[in-house]
Formats: structure tokens, sequence, C-alpha cells
């Protein structure tokens, strides 16, 4: 059978159990991204670490290791500003703009791993190593385990922030944190996307979930199946098509998007 004989590869094996962990993480912390409206702000998180994993290139490195260096601490910065940072799309566009051009002048001064560059870029869920899967798994467990510590704060927070302040809930650390998350997921969903196309995995599928259901768990679930299903719908594609994964993640999260405007969004019941 076609499923069967793909399998029989160690790199498809390989590809569909990072694509699990990915868009397990990616979907969980989407959710509460889109609910938060810092959308773009995630957006600009995949675009710092871009910098960082050249940066690494550069220095001999683990791209991975330079994609967390930045991507952590720009959230840290972003998680200050707490609420400020909503509205400010110009002075995020600013640092989203000028990490690319340290990214493109790492890629010049040493333009020899133009190929590397390229994965980072557009992602190569194919290419990732057992050895690499580990990885992803402590960032996966590490990214859960905090969502799930501060999920019930930062879900106030998020709905009722003035009640949650009023509560003795702090309001700035529960945005560090959640930044904090949201940049560990944006470098485990750019070794499957690239860090250009982090949004079509991370923010869609939430954002499909979000017009389909008002209720939190059900949301939360619901963002995870989406993401693991346009994940391996496209590892899978891509094993028969021999067309880019990527474009087949994308594709499918956007029309299942698309699909979803059919639906008028439920506007109550949240909790």
């Amino acid at each position: 059978m076609p499923i069967a004989t793909m399998l029989d590869y160690d790199f498809m094996r390989a590809a569909f159990v990072a694509g699990a962990l990915v868009a397990l993480v990616c979907g969980s912390v989407g959710f509460f991204l889109v609910l938060r409206s810092l959308t773009f702000a995630g957006h600009a998180l995949s675009h710092v670490g871009f910098a960082g994993a050249t940066g690494s290139i550069l220095l001999g490195m683990n791209p991975l290791v330079g994609l967390l260096a930045f991507t952590i601490a720009a959230a840290v910065a972003m998680g200050l500003l707490g609420d400020r940072l909503r509205g400010r799309d110009i002075a995020v566009g600013v640092i989203l703009s000028l990490a690319l051009g340290l990214g493109v002048l790492f890629l010049s001064l040493y333009s020899t791993h133009a190929t590397q560059a390229t994965a980072i870029l557009f992602g190569n869920v194919l290419g990732v190593s057992f050895e690499a899967l580990w990885a992803l798994l402590a960032l996966t467990v590490v990214s859960l385990v905090v969502l799930a510590s501060i999920s019930r704060p930062l879900l106030f927070a998020t709905l009722a922030p003035d009640v949650a302040e009023a509560k003795g809930v702090s309001l700035r650390l529960v945005s560090v944190l959640f930044l904090v998350v949201v940049a560990i997921a944006v470098a485990e969903a750019a070794q499957v996307v690239g860090v250009l196309l982090v949004f079509a995995l991370m923010v869609v599928p939430a954002a499909t979930s979000i017009r389909l259901t008002s209720n939190v768990g059900w949301g939360v679930g619901l963002a995870v199946l989406l993401a693991l299903a346009h994940t391996w719908l496209g590892i899978a594609l891509a094993y028969f098509t021999d067309w880019p994964t990527t474009f087949w993640i994308v594709l499918s999260s956007c029309a299942a998007y698309f699909l979803s405007l059919a639906r008028r969004p439920r506007t109550s019941g949240n909790r």
C-alpha cells in the first residue's frame, strides 16, 4: 500500500513525529495568541528568529540555538510592554525589518550556508533527524508545562484584564511568560514551515477554531487537531507529489479557514 511504503522510510517517520510535536505546541499556543490579539507580535518573533538562526550559522553553531536565543530575548522585551504592545504595529514592524536586515547581512558574510538559510526561511520537515526530534520533544514538554501552569491566569488576564489585576494577577509576568512560550513555539514551527510561514501553522488553525467554537477547552483541542491534520496532510501530499511540504500545509490551513467563514462566529459563552 502507498501509505505503508511511505512509512518504510526513516525520514518520513521522523517527519510525522516532528510534525505532531510542532502541531501540538502551535495549536495550543496559537489559540491564546489569537485570543489575545497578538498575532502580529508572534509573526514578528519568527522574523527576529531568522536573524538569530543566521547569526548562529555564521558562528558555526546550530541554527536552533540562535533562533531560540533571539526569539526568547525579543519575547521578554515585548512581554515587558504588557498591553501597551497592542496597537504598536509600527514599532514591531520596525524591529521586524531590522531583524530581517541583520539576517541578510549574516548570510552575505557567510553565503556558503545558503541551503541552511533556505530551510530556515521555508522549513524542511523532511530533513529533521531523529537526533533533532529529542530537541523538539524537550521544547514541546517545556512549552506545554509552562502554558498549562499559566493557563488560568492567562485566560483571566485575556478576557478581563482589569478584574484580573484587581485580583492580584501580574499582567506583566503573565505576558512575559506567555510570549516566551510563543517564542519557543516559533522556534519549533520554523523546523516545519520556516520562519516566513509560521503564521500559517500557528495562527490560521487557531483562528479557524475560534470561528467554530466559543468554548476554550474545545477551542484549544480543535486548534491542535487542525494543526496536526494540516501538517500530516502536507507531509503526505509532499511525498506523493514531490511538491514542497510547506506549500501543502499553508494551502490546507488557509482552505480550512476560508471554509470556516461560511459559519457565523459565536460571540458569547467563552469560559
